[in-house]
């Protein structure tokens, strides 16, 4: 597979929006074999805070569910050079002081992580499917174009990230995502009946260790059984589904507020 084989031989990936936690593991697999021969660094960028990824990334930057558009655009102000004027225009449009402080992804952060790009010379952004079930997904893949374009970085994708168009849009207001929230990533190998819960999610829920709970939203409502996850650090939890639209949960953004 030919993102496999460019995640194989690269000696700086970035992963954003794609959930590696004891799933994907081709794809985790590529990225220690990189590890390995080149001695690559890994950015690992998700809104799930998971243990079970502390040896597998050399940095976390960790952003609120919802924000990937302003994600993206931080990553265009960090790491593009001799970009168009249209696309200059826009840099210097951007309220970077908010998209930092709504997305909950710190500017020091960004500039750790190209500060560890600097002497790397094979670089890839690993776009995770989370990106295409977000509204605002074709603003998100003409400002990664605009990236692939103005940076020295390949970008690999289950899906084609191709726009010319530099015509790029405001970020939208980052609204947040409070309370309890449930992430729903397609794994066919997985349980789609449990639901992996951190201490906390489970205490603001009031519910227990191994009680069977219904998820309710303002998209429909499923029952689940919830199991506790010490390796989970927020209150997102996380929950496989077989097949996309199987239950609300699998359908439209891949984060969902639940009560």
């Amino acid at each position: 597979m030919k993102n496999l084989d460019i995640l194989k031989k690269s000696d700086y990936i970035l992963c954003f929006g794609e959930f590696l936690a004891n799933t994907n593991e081709q794809v985790v697999d590529a990225i220690n074999e990189a590890k390995k021969s080149n001695n690559a660094e890994v950015i690992y960028m998700h809104a799930v805070d998971s243990l079970a990824l502390k040896d597998f990334y050399t940095q976390f930057i960790k952003y609120e569910a919802g924000s990937e558009e302003g994600i993206s655009a931080l990553l265009l102000d960090t790491f593009t050079k001799d970009v168009s004027s249209n696309i200059q225009a826009y840099i210097d449009d951007l309220d970077i002081g908010y998209i930092s402080a709504e997305s909950s992804a710190g500017e020091e952060e960004f500039e750790e992580a190209l500060l560890k790009a600097s002497k790397k010379s094979s670089k890839t952004i690993l776009v995770g499917d989370d990106i295409f079930s977000h509204e605002r997904v074709d603003n998100i893949v003409k400002i990664l174009s605009a990236i692939e374009k103005y940076s020295d970085f390949n970008i690999v994708s289950s899906r084609q990230i191709d726009n010319e168009d530099e015509n790029l849009e405001e970020v939208a207001e980052l609204l947040p995502y409070n309370g309890t929230v449930i992430y729903s990533y397609v794994d066919s190998s997985k349980d789609s009946n449990i639901v992996y819960a951190s201490a906390s999610f489970a205490r603001i829920a009031k519910v227990e260790d191994g009680a069977k709970i219904k998820l309710i939203s303002k998209e429909g409502e499923v029952s689940k059984l919830l199991e506790i996850d010490d390796t989970l650090q927020n209150t997102i939890a996380i929950c496989a589904t077989n097949k996309k639209g199987n239950d609300f949960l699998s359908c439209g953004y891949i984060y969902k507020p639940v009560k």
